[in-house]
């Protein structure tokens, strides 16, 4: 398995608005294509206005694949458009859980 690990850096005061249209548009076709997160959490210490998200897939492969399907959705596009200016920038890392990690 791998994990992609995403930060999203949101801009000032604009939390509520990006979380509102996340769940209310993207999530649904995330699940639909990608599946559920892993883990979606709010940073509450150190950098402001970030939002981190755990995504796991078998390997490099499933996520080109699954990443290609979401691509392709037209609503994806529409989300994408909805929330233009209201993410900064984003950071993502592809990290391999340990043996002994709570996620295989």
């Amino acid at each position: 398995m791998i994990v992609d690990v995403r930060t999203y850096n949101i801009a000032p005061r604009k939390m509520k608005t990006y979380l509102a249209l996340f769940e209310e548009f993207a999530l649904p076709i995330l699940r639909r294509h990608i599946g559920d997160p892993l883990g979606y959490f709010l940073v509450e210490h150190g950098p402001l206005h970030q939002v981190v998200h755990l995504w796991g897939y078998e390997n490099l492969a499933d996520l080109e694949k699954r990443r290609a399907m979401r691509d392709a959705d037209p609503a994806w596009a529409e989300y994408l458009a909805k929330t233009d200016g209201l993410v900064a920038s984003q950071d993502n890392k592809l990290c391999r859980p340990m043996e002994w990690s709570g996620i295989k």
